[in-house]
């Protein structure tokens, strides 16, 4: 049983173990500096050498959502040059940090665009710590002039984590924790307006309910969410270690209605889960973060099967995040404490085989991964998370942002994108997370 702290004590406490600077609010200071290509045949546009002509429409520009690591300087969106033919590829266009009050030490996290393109939603993790909003909305209509548009602070949950573009312009979020970084979260949603619909479920889980990963098939009217762990347990204030989850929650997705929990079996971290793309079945992949394990999950039927063995690869390498292309036969999964990617053939849906790990080097710290409208490219940024002086949890990876052009069995770095968040800005090194294109 987690010791209950009220929200006021616990940020009282924050407060005081920040004295010095660590996070009090800084001066805003301001950083220096889709497309849709469907095609029929998956196989045949992913050409074996990755030097074939890219079509004329395409992702021009990678927006990346990041914190400054001194936690002084404002959180900030950084806009990159991300067209292959223009000779400043890989280069800032611009950045726009948070304005007012809040800006800083919000743990810059997950992202997700509208499926219209114009809205930009990040989440701060640790927001809560110092009582701000913790969803900030972006216009970016014109993605070389981003604007700020709102910021919301969901009264019963707490700890942003993945985002769900709806069909309607809306949002559907994870809130891995309660309003006090509790158990249980939440899955929020928003409007296309950015308004507040609810918080999800009404009366949820408390068997360890703190959803991080999100998967959707409206088709099918199904939804999972993936329990990851609950973050108060992250932090100095609490004793012991960290409380891990093993669970996935199979909901239908039209009713926002958890119908099952399916279990993996240990508590291992299921930080992310991905339903497979036309596949009848419904099933889905999740991994354990600490045992090493990919499970195939049965929505159907509740079960969950391991299908692969990590330590193959690299014992103790944390796979966390997942991307699968729209046909449901490729995926890949970062391993954070490896410093590894790893990119399966999953045609054989419960047989995945290893087609290509792409090694980053040591302490590296690959974590998030984006995969590109036409599925050419992947992008990983260096950075998971570090509590620094009041946390547990200190995975800090090297700061960089790399490319990887995808073919039908290979991954490969791209010499021509270097982006180093240590470097890139004039006020100092910066932690960059989640990841998106338009």
């Amino acid at each position: 049983m987690i010791p209950k702290l009220n929200r006021k004590s616990l940020l009282k406490f924050i407060t005081v173990l920040f004295a010095g600077g660590l996070l009090c609010v800084g001066a805003i200071k301001t950083y220096s500096h889709k497309t849709t290509t469907s095609q029929s045949n998956q196989q045949e546009r992913r050409d074996d050498d990755g030097d074939g002509d890219r079509d004329n429409d395409r992702d021009k520009y990678l927006f990346v959502w990041a914190g400054d690591q001194g936690r002084t300087n404002p959180d900030f969106l950084a806009v990159v040059n991300f067209d292959e033919r223009s000779p400043n590829y890989g280069e800032v266009v611009t950045t726009l940090p948070i304005p007012g009050a809040g800006a800083t030490g919000n743990e810059p996290h997950h992202v997700g665009l509208s499926k219209n393109g114009r809205v930009l939603a990040c989440g701060g993790l640790l927001s809560v710590l110092k009582g701000q909003p913790e969803i900030f909305f972006f216009d970016v209509s014109n993605p070389t002039a981003p604007r700020f548009l709102s910021a919301a602070d969901p009264p019963q949950s707490a700890i942003t984590d993945e985002f769900y573009p709806l069909s309607n312009g809306g949002f559907l979020v994870t809130m891995m924790g309660g309003a006090e970084g509790h158990h249980p979260g939440r899955v929020v949603e928003f409007t296309k307006d950015l308004q507040l619909v609810t918080e999800h479920p009404q009366d949820p889980p408390m068997d360890g309910f703190n959803p991080h990963g999100i998967s959707v098939r409206p088709e099918m009217n199904l939804m999972v969410t993936s329990d990851f762990i609950c973050p108060s347990t992250t932090l100095h204030v609490m004793p012991g270690g960290l409380d891990l989850r093993g669970s996935v929650r199979v909901w239908k997705f039209r009713e926002r209605r958890i119908v099952r929990t399916i279990t993996i079996p240990s508590p291992a971290g299921t930080i992310d889960i991905k339903l497979i793309p036309e596949d009848p079945k419904g099933r889905a992949y999740t991994a354990g973060m600490t045992d090493d394990r990919l499970y195939l999950i049965d929505t159907q039927h509740g079960r969950a099967r391991p299908v692969f063995d990590f330590s193959t690869i690299a014992q103790g390498g944390w796979p966390q995040l997942m991307r699968m292309t729209k046909d449901g036969t490729r995926l890949f999964i970062s391993m954070n404490m490896a410093g590894k990617v790893v990119m399966f053939d999953t045609s054989n849906h419960e047989r995945p085989r290893v087609l290509k790990v792409l090694d980053l080097g040591a302490n590296s710290g690959p974590h998030y991964i984006a995969l590109t409208e036409d599925e050419k490219r992947l992008v990983i940024s260096d950075y998971f998370l570090n509590e620094d002086n009041f946390g547990k949890v200190h995975a800090e990876g090297d700061h960089r942002v790399h490319v990887a052009k995808v073919t039908n069995r290979n991954l490969v770095l791209d010499p021509r994108f270097q982006l180093d968040f240590n470097t890139a800005f004039a006020l100092g090194p910066a932690r960059p997370h989640g990841l998106a294109f338009k």
